[in-house]
């Protein structure tokens, strides 16, 4: 699985992240967590508003911080 934490590194995207580590828990074997800076990569997702995630090549959100709990719900079993 690849979870990608689209934004240009602020602070919401360092909690977005730290969001992601949280849920996944015990489930972070095998998994890999990559944070993308490049606006062009960002915009290739159809991005406008950042932090944004994505797991395995899929937009789950943008604008804004889900909880541990609500990313947790997003992650296959």
């Amino acid at each position: 699985m690849k979870i990608e934490v689209l934004g240009m590194g602020c602070a919401k995207c360092r909690t977005l992240e730290e969001n992601v580590k949280k849920a996944l828990g015990n489930k972070g074997a095998g998994v890999q967590v990559v944070k993308v800076t490049d606006l062009g990569e960002i915009v290739a997702y159809g991005v406008m508003s950042t932090p944004a995630l994505v797991i395995d090549g899929e937009v789950k959100c943008t604008g804004r911080i889900p909880e541990p709990a609500e990313i947790a719900k997003w992650l296959p079993k």
